[in-house]
């Protein structure tokens, strides 16, 4: 098919133009160009795409960052057209001025391409996003783009007085509800696929990227708006968006700030109440989203309240059976109510700490053959076809809808429920999958969406659009439940709220929603036998049922929102104290998803706490996944050290483990603890002897828990006589930063060798065994007086310590010695100290200094640990070059702790996010416990 060619299509009176053709390749994705100014005194400087396979060479046009997004076919894209697949592809175009243009003057360029099969040559689809662009306020711009496929309108809308604020920053991922591995959900905001940090326009995802369907939408005057998600209507619109006007983070809440049509003023808050020093509510793994409703005059405008989650978020495989019921609860039962696959009390509840075999002695690994490092295990295929994110649209409104009339009532439907306690409703996958995941989604348990049973509330289960239609056009549901359970992806069955407000005024009017998992059973842990033995969630503890649960949880929520706010308090003081604003910005976004890979079972006089090495590796309590997070738990609670710990003693003091030196991981993929009985796991022996040695002491100085180190003193004392005999001169092997690979002689780990022998002696100490004590303090001491002259590069300017002995030219983070301070060893002289913070600020990239020589990524929790035992000014340093990476990476996804130190990109081949490990940047608070 010819290429055609034609001059744009511009709106009356608009006095600016842009001209975007189709360079012709019939093998290739179309390429875009720009071609006319915008005006006389606004003028691209660049329009910067990423295109594959090649980049658009116009003149005076940079072609480096712009991608194309594919979706298959579903009701929550645009499929009005009988199209099989919508593409969008979004461009940033960055604006020069002879003037100074306002940072408020910006606008969104969209461009959407309808076609009606999948290209196969499209080499990196991308969730479709709202990308930003600079333009100056005046009136919108539309551009006809022509194709060899099918002509579509783009839309260029001035944003002067509708852009929302981000405060304190616009984070790549925006969390709203995140509280265990499963539950967890964000708003992508990164350029490379988010939509800014809008909560409309485009849907959330799990933070693995699979779509989760929840929505939001608000009739005012009878017109109706979308403030969450991206919903499609039965007739095939979408509601306009609401206008986003700020936002906001804290430690435990994103807070929603928005204009409907500017009658109303919405506030949309999504609390996950992270409190560890009540283990009662870390119990559950629920999360609450509070909506708050006014008139922005004293005029009363009628509205009505409209939210749904769809059946996405149950299984990772969208071909899955979805079931799902409604009720309403009334109050705690006073028995256990049935559930189909919940544990009953009567039934056996097993203990993982069975009796170790023999004589109840300690039985250890004494293997010490070790030949080299081992890779990780893989991740089991899961061979499923995951459900891509969805397309966005725009989520800022190109205009004001003109409202109806405010004094049009809705009616109730038919056999309107009486009010009174909790509405909810219930959705599981059918066919329950205990302890198995898809997608890292999990495939067992109940999710439940809850709301007051207030009156004037509807609800209503069915088709996703169906559903959102009806509350659209008669602002109320029909209070029916749709009884074809089905697949997931069968017309997307969807479960909703709808609230008739009625006449809002100035007084505000607020309701709570809540979503729940439940699940009975969280975990297998082989423990010291060789039987898999299912662990009981620690909420069964506490409560007869699941519903009781969710109730007490939901009832909670004045609770829970005190609480939070005392904590956002608390993390927002100490960090400002310890490093400024930009720190607390740090802390604040770090908080949420450190705790989320947490889920505890047992009981209250008997708990344990299980960690995934969420997207590294899936695998369990990883010792150098639970170290580098430790500052937090320290910070606020040192006994979930202490939890985490105990799984890894129970199973390598029972001889579950063949090897003299510690175990990396409990089990290689969550939610299976099985141990490695026969060694063939991950090892990283120097680097988890030094871990489990430093945590431990970490832990007991905090509680005062010397009879902790005595109960463990045994294993403790063999991992440190691992450490005499390999931690000066390391052998090849990988350290926690295995991605970076193996390597001889690395400093840093040597160090880390160390500082744990120095600690056991400071072990030895407090447990009574003097001789052990002595041995090993001067064994510590003479080591690093050695690892002094072998790693450190006195002789450069400025002078450094080096990545692996012999390596002079070499450098990369000495955040190991952070132990020493934490610990108040004392062993590591503080010209070291001295010499890496004046060192670090000459090697930094544009974001950060890079981990090491090797690569030009680096790790922000390691950056943060190098810096907490700097001076204050290089701590400063870092803090400012992380929280400038936090507002500006195009990265998408929730916090990565690793990125480029120079574009603020993923890392090349390196694909982290959401993982627990940037618990590290609270180290500088850590040492003040």
């Amino acid at each position: 098919m010819p290429l055609r060619r034609q001059p744009p299509t511009v709106l009356p009176g608009s006095s600016s133009t842009i001209s975007l053709s189709v360079l012709p390749n019939p093998t290739l994705p179309p390429l875009l160009q720009l071609r006319s100014p915008l005006s006389s005194h606004l003028r691209p400087r660049a329009l910067n795409l990423r295109l594959y396979p090649r980049p658009a060479p116009e003149t005076g046009i940079t072609a480096t960052n712009v991608g194309l997004a594919s979706a298959p076919p579903r009701t929550h894209a645009n499929n009005a057209f009988g199209l099989h697949a919508l593409m969008l592809l979004r461009a940033r175009a960055s604006l020069a001025s002879p003037q100074s243009t306002p940072p408020h003057h910006h606008a969104r360029l969209t461009i959407a391409l309808f076609q009606r099969h999948h290209l196969p040559h499209l080499v990196r689809p991308l969730p479709a996003a709202a990308c930003g662009a600079a333009a100056r306020s005046g009136t919108p711009v539309a551009v006809m783009l022509f194709s060899p496929l099918v002509p579509v309108v783009a839309s260029l809308a001035s944003l002067a007085s509708a852009a929302s604020s981000f405060s304190p920053a616009r984070p790549p991922a925006i969390p709203l509800a995140v509280k265990s591995p499963y539950l967890s959900a964000y708003q992508a905001a990164g350029l490379d696929g988010g939509n800014g940090g809008y909560l409309a326009g485009q849907f959330p995802t799990f933070w693995a990227g699979s779509s989760l369907g929840w929505a939001g939408l608000i009739r005012v005057d009878g017109t109706v708006f979308t403030w969450l998600g991206n919903p499609q209507l039965s007739d095939g619109s979408f509601p306009p968006v609401v206008n986003q006007t700020s936002f906001k983070y804290t430690a435990t809440k994103s807070i929603f700030e928005m204009n409907v049509a500017n009658a109303v003023k919405m506030i949309v808050t999504f609390t996950s109440n992270v409190d560890p020093n009540d283990m009662k509510r870390s119990s559950l793994p629920f999360s609450y989203m509070d909506v708050s409703v006014q008139s922005l005059s004293k005029k009363k405008h009628n509205v009505q309240l409209y939210t749904d989650i769809s059946a996405e978020w149950i299984s990772g495989n969208r071909s899955n059976i979805a079931q799902w019921n409604y009720g309403v609860y009334d109050g705690p039962s006073t028995k256990a109510r049935r559930n189909y696959h919940y544990v009953q009390p009567d039934e056996p509840q097993l203990d993982a700490r069975q009796a170790a075999p023999g004589d109840g002695n300690y039985v250890y690994g004494t293997k010490t053959d070790y030949s080299g490092w081992r890779t990780a295990v893989p991740h089991p295929s899961d061979n499923v076809l995951i459900a891509q994110t969805t397309p966005s649209r725009d989520p800022v409104p190109t205009s004001v809808p003109q409202l109806g009339d405010p004094n049009v009532d809705v009616a109730d439907p038919p056999g309107a429920a009486a009010a009174g306690g909790m509405a909810y409703h219930q959705i599981f996958r059918q066919t329950q999958q205990e302890f198995s995941e898809v997608a890292d989604q999990a495939e067992w348990g109940d999710w439940y969406y809850v709301t007051d049973n207030v009156a004037k509330l509807t609800h209503q289960s069915g088709r996703d659009v169906l559903v959102r239609g009806q509350f659209a056009s008669k602002g109320r549901l029909t209070n029916a439940k749709d009884s074809k359970y089905r697949a997931i992806n069968d017309t997307y069955p969807t479960f909703a709220f709808s609230k008739n407000i009625g006449k809002v005024g100035s007084d505000a009017v607020e309701t709570t929603f809540g979503i729940s998992l439940v699940q009975a059973r969280v975990m297998q842990f082989a423990g010291t036998g060789t039987k898999l033995v299912p662990q009981n969630a620690l909420w069964g503890s506490y409560f007869n049922s699941p519903i009781d649960a969710v109730g007490w949880f939901f009832n909670d929520f004045s609770i829970a929102r005190t609480t939070s706010d005392r904590l956002d308090d608390k993390v927002e003081g100490m960090s400002i104290a310890k490093a400024g604003q930009n720190y607390a910005d740090i802390t604040a976004l770090a908080y949420r998803q450190t705790f989320s890979a947490l889920q505890f079972s047992g009981t209250p006089d008997n708990p344990l706490l299980w960690m995934k090495e969420i997207s590294s590796d899936g695998n369990i309590n990883t010792v150098d996944v639970i170290f580098p997070a430790m500052p937090v738990y320290l910070t606020i609670n040192p006994t979930y050290i202490k939890l985490l710990l105990e799984p890894l003693f129970i199973n390598q003091e029972a001889g579950r483990w063949p090897y003299a030196f510690s175990i990396h991981d409990i089990g290689s993929h969550y939610p299976n603890a099985t141990g490695h009985p026969d060694g063939d796991a991950e090892q990283q022996p120097l680097e988890e002897c030094g871990n489990m040695i430093i945590m431990s002491l970490a832990y007991a100085q905090r509680a005062k828990d010397t009879a902790y180190l005595s109960k463990h003193y045994k294993i403790l004392k063999q991992w440190n006589q691992y450490l005499i005999e390999e931690a000066l001169i390391p052998a090849d092997q990988i350290s926690t930063d295995d991605f970076a690979g193996s390597l001889a002689n690395q400093t840093n780990l040597a160090i880390k060798g160390i500082i744990g022998i120095s600690a056991m002696a400071q072990i030895a100490n407090l447990t009574g065994h003097t001789k052990d004590y002595n041995n090993f303090t001067k064994i510590s001491k003479s080591y690093v007086k050695q690892w002094q002259k072998l790693g450190l590069n006195t002789d450069a300017r400025p002078p450094h310590s080096t990545l692996a002995y012999g390596m002079p030219d070499t450098h990369g983070l000495l955040y190991n010695i952070y132990s020493d301070k934490l610990l108040k060893l004392n062993l590591v002289p503080q010209s070291v100290f001295d010499m890496q913070s004046a060192f670090y600020p000459t090697i930094s990239g544009k974001y950060g200094v890079p981990l090491d020589t090797r690569h030009s990524y680096t790790k922000a929790d390691w950056e943060i640990w190098a810096g907490s035992v700097a001076s204050q000014d290089t701590l400063d340093f870092f803090v400012k070059k992380i929280r400038t990476w936090i507002g500006e990476t195009p990265t998408n996804r929730a916090f990565t702790d690793i990125y480029d130190v120079d574009t603020g990109e993923f890392a090349t081949g390196v694909y982290f996010i959401n993982r627990p490990v940037i618990g590290g940047v609270w180290a500088p608070l850590a040492l003040d416990t």
